[in-house]
């Protein structure tokens, strides 16, 4: 990862989320290993009020790997100050044939070398119609 402070907000997000699923999804690599790479030992992850720890995260990489959807990030907007980054993007997702889209609001804080210490995470599914849509990646 690179560091935030050496990176556009707006391409630091896409290629953080690109990446770590990218890395998950090329190889048998033990998925520790891998959220290790992108993540604090004492990552908290809350998203829409559920909170995630480096345990939890780990856990939720399996169905991941089982169900091997393609993604990418369209980022709208983002802006950093320090450590700290906010983040408006649309995650597509393309899982068993269906089409996806979730807004997601990020505010997130990372360590110098670009692992995540902490995020909050506000979502929501946009109607079928704009997940299907392609726009040009950020």
């Amino acid at each position: 990862m690179r560091p935030l402070r050496d990176t556009d907000p707006r391409r630091f997000i896409a290629d953080f989320f690109t990446s770590f699923t990218a890395d998950l999804l090329r190889s048998d690599e033990d998925p520790a290993r891998i959220v290790d790479r992108y993540h604090t030992p004492d990552i908290v992850q809350i998203a829409d009020g559920h909170r995630m720890d480096r345990d939890t995260l780990i856990a939720h990489t399996r169905p991941v790997r089982k169900n091997r959807p393609s993604s990418r990030v369209e980022v709208h907007e983002a802006i950093a100050d320090g450590d700290r980054i906010a983040a408006r993007y649309t995650l597509h997702v393309t899982q068993r044939g269906k089409d996806l889209a979730i807004e997601v609001c990020f505010f997130g804080r990372f360590e110098p070398d670009g692992r995540m210490r902490r995020s909050h995470m506000l979502t929501r599914a946009l109607p079928a119609a704009t997940a299907g849509e392609r726009d040009a990646p950020a």
